[in-house]
């Protein structure tokens, strides 16, 4: 079954079972691959759905920051619930030690030793990491490693 199949079958569930709070987040997500789909018009294969996926937890996360900032514990709460469902049709999300070791070996195959090379780095791990981590995660994991090569 396709993320895009499940997201339809858990969404009739969750009105189903009058569990609005869930069916609102899935409705949310189907309505974001259906507009890629019609300003793009393409069909979202699984790839570019864990992608759309993948940006909609980080808009959520990126919201955090400014809610906790207000002081706004209850839309904090409520994006938290709604990246925990999303996170549930993404691939298994990589541990920081995980990450450390890819970027490690992707910088000693491609020959990233400085902070110039930043930006080849980050698109050789783009594959691997799109949808398995929180990009700002392995931004800042990139950045550490690059210095400590620098000196």
């Amino acid at each position: 079954m396709t993320i895009k199949e499940q997201l339809q079958e858990d969404w009739k569930q969750a009105l189903k079972s009058k569990d609005k709070p869930r069916a609102e987040i899935l409705s949310m997500v189907k309505a974001a691959i259906l507009h890629v789909e019609k300003t793009d018009n393409i069909k979202v294969e699984d790839a570019k759905a864990v992608e759309i996926l993948a940006r909609e937890v980080k808009m959520r996360r990126d919201a955090n920051f400014e809610f906790e900032k207000g002081n706004r514990q209850d839309l904090v709460d409520k994006n938290n619930f709604e990246i925990e469902t999303i996170l549930g049709y993404l691939p298994k999300q990589l541990e920081e030690k995980d990450i450390i070791r890819l970027v490690e070996d992707t910088a000693k195959e491609i020959g990233a030793s400085s902070t110039k090379d930043m930006g080849k780095l980050m698109a050789a791990l783009k594959p691997a990491t799109t949808g398995k981590a929180d990009g700002k995660l392995v931004s800042s994991i990139v950045k550490d490693y690059l210095n400590r090569q620098g000196n």
